[in-house]
């Protein structure tokens, strides 16, 4: 048995991410305007969007990337305060993408999380104003931290870009591009790198980021990120033909219904399969020279890539 191995099977993940999904809700609790702020309709969306459930996988990313980064293994009290920050960001990003991205001009999705969504919830109108004001307070979550002004302008300056035309929003553009084309593999990883990949890797770079992390330490994390990214979207287009709409809380088959280029429809399934297991190896590999203390991010990527079934 590997020493990584060895530590993995000692470490208790499911507690340890039960304790940081808790951690990052309250955070989310604390920065969401009340529904009794003007004004309370745009507020009340923005709640719906955010606090209605989800994996948190972002959030975790970072508390993971902030524990393998620290010197100590105690976080000094600023460190963990900025770590909830950088959570809460994370996932308010997340939100936003959702909310826009299930608009009737975008996917023109009903359901999200097991929910209607939010524009069939309260309105289309609503729905946009709320994703627009979910970006700006994720920024006002970073700009917070209390850490060295200069790890905070290090870190916004990440997810700015990590969200833009280069990143998030640009491999939507892609994507809605795409629609009934075939991509090649390597178009497929760009467009998924910059949709999905972009904002799972800024999470962990963020906690490497607010931790203080040393170099050798964010080469090990950027690599990890990078095979974590896109193992994240090819486990969501596997589960896309292979899990039922309750199991995702979404609508299932919706890709090729909308003639969507995929990994499935690119790779087959079973190429799938094989490509997500890889990444997942590379993403461990790049864990090795950050010890035991890697294990969260570890129990991540397993866990990332359990979701293939």
């Amino acid at each position: 048995m590997s020493p990584q191995s060895a530590v993995l099977e000692s470490f208790d993940f499911q507690a340890w991410l039960r304790g940081r999904i808790q951690q990052a809700e309250d955070m989310l609790v604390q920065t969401l305007p009340g529904e009794d702020v003007v004004p309370g309709r745009l507020h009340e969306a923005m709640r719906y969007a955010v606090l209605g459930g989800g994996k948190r996988i972002r959030a975790a990313l970072v508390y993971a990337a902030g524990e393998a980064s620290l010197q100590s293994s105690v976080a000094a009290a600023a460190q963990q305060i900025a770590l909830n920050h950088a959570a809460s960001a994370v996932e308010l990003i997340h939100a936003y993408s959702l909310v826009h991205d299930d608009l009737p001009c975008m996917d023109d999705d009903t359901l999200r999380r097991g929910r209607p969504t939010v524009h069939v919830q309260f309105d289309e109108a609503t729905a946009m104003l709320a994703g627009d004001a979910l970006q700006p307070l994720a920024f006002e979550s970073l700009a917070d931290m209390p850490i060295a002004p200069a790890l905070v302008v290090q870190a916004i300056q990440l997810l700015a870009g990590a969200v833009g035309s280069r990143g998030m929003v640009g491999g939507q553009a892609i994507d809605c591009d795409s629609v009934g084309q075939v991509l090649s593999q390597d178009a497929l990883q760009q467009m998924h790198r910059m949709k999905t990949g972009a904002l799972l890797e800024a999470s962990v770079l963020l906690g490497g980021i607010v931790a203080g992390a040393s170099s050798t330490t964010r080469e090990g994390l950027t690599r990890y990120a990078a095979a974590i990214g896109l193992a994240f979207q090819v486990a969501d287009d596997i589960l896309d033909v292979t899990a039922d709409t309750a199991t995702l809380g979404k609508t299932a088959g919706k890709d090729a219904l909308e003639n969507k280029p995929t990994y499935v429809s690119t790779l087959g399934l079973e190429g799938s399969r094989e490509l997500l297991h890889e990444l997942r190896e590379e993403a461990r590999m790049a864990l090795l020279p950050l010890g035991p203390s890697a294990a969260p991010l570890a129990s991540l990527a397993d866990y990332i890539v359990g979701r293939d079934r």
